[in-house]
């Protein structure tokens, strides 16, 4: 007997709550880089609730790859126009058939044949994933691909050896020995411990400066209170100098002799 649409859907379980089945990194360096990647990004868009980023995560894009137990999962994802929420895994037909907009893979001597080759064509043919780069911590060897007429094309570097991502609006850059990215005006987008430090860095110089101002100012009145005193003194003697000439007058008046005659 032939089911309806919705009779198959309440025989589907829920996938939403697959765990993530991915292999522990290479190395320290590996998670450092996975790190940065993910923290700047989240950082930059931290006023945003319409993507999700996906860190050594499984994801899941056919039932027939949970039999075959055929995990595939990205060391860097980024999928757009979704709700940002915690996953335990990103299951392709849980998400409205979404797939990543962006994949980083971070190379190792273990997995890189994996991630220039069948990675490479799973992303291309099956993911169809706009965009995709790959990146090796250790050499610092770094390419980009953007999917042109159906197949992956070289996407060219700048002259300073960056790859702009249209998918994420930024560069991709290595800059000391980091994989970091860049916005479109060449400036790095900063860890949140960076940009930390740059506002306290900023605050410190306002302060200085502040206290420049304020020093400046203090001398400028002092300046000034120092004018107004020799003023004052000035005035004091000129008062002085017209009282004794009064008083001398007067004493000439009471010897008979007018000031005006000597």
């Amino acid at each position: 007997m032939a089911l309806t649409a919705q009779e198959i859907e309440a025989l589907m379980p829920d996938c939403t709550e697959l765990l993530s089945d991915e292999p522990e990194m290479e190395s320290s360096l590996h998670y450092t880089q996975l790190l940065i990647l993910v923290t700047c990004l989240e950082w930059l868009w931290r006023d945003r609730k319409d993507f999700f980023i996906g860190a050594n995560l499984s994801i899941y894009y056919s039932r027939q790859q949970l039999k075959n137990r055929d995990f595939r999962g990205p060391d860097f994802f980024l999928v757009k126009d979704t709700q940002k929420r915690p996953r335990l895994s990103w299951v392709t037909w849980e998400e409205d058939g979404k797939y990543p907009n962006v994949i980083i893979e971070l190379l190792s001597d273990s997995t890189a044949k994996v991630d220039k080759g069948l990675k490479k064509q799973l992303y291309q043919n099956q993911f169809r994933t706009p965009e995709y780069f790959w990146f090796s911590p250790n050499t610092l060897e770094l390419v980009g691909w953007r999917l042109t007429d159906s197949e992956y094309k070289t996407i060219p570097a700048s002259e300073n050896s960056w790859y702009w991502s249209q998918e994420l609006g930024l560069y991709l850059g290595v800059w000391e020995d980091k994989l970091r990215y860049f916005t479109v005006e060449g400036k790095l987008v900063p860890t949140p411990e960076e940009a930390n430090l740059e506002e306290i860095r900023k605050a410190e110089i306002a302060l200085q400066r502040a206290e420049i101002e304020e020093r400046k100012a203090e001398s400028e009145r002092k300046k000034a209170e120092s004018e107004r005193q020799k003023a004052e003194f000035e005035r004091q003697r000129a008062d002085e100098a017209e009282n004794k000439a009064a008083i001398l007058a007067q004493k000439l008046r009471e010897l008979g002799v007018e000031p005006d005659s000597l």
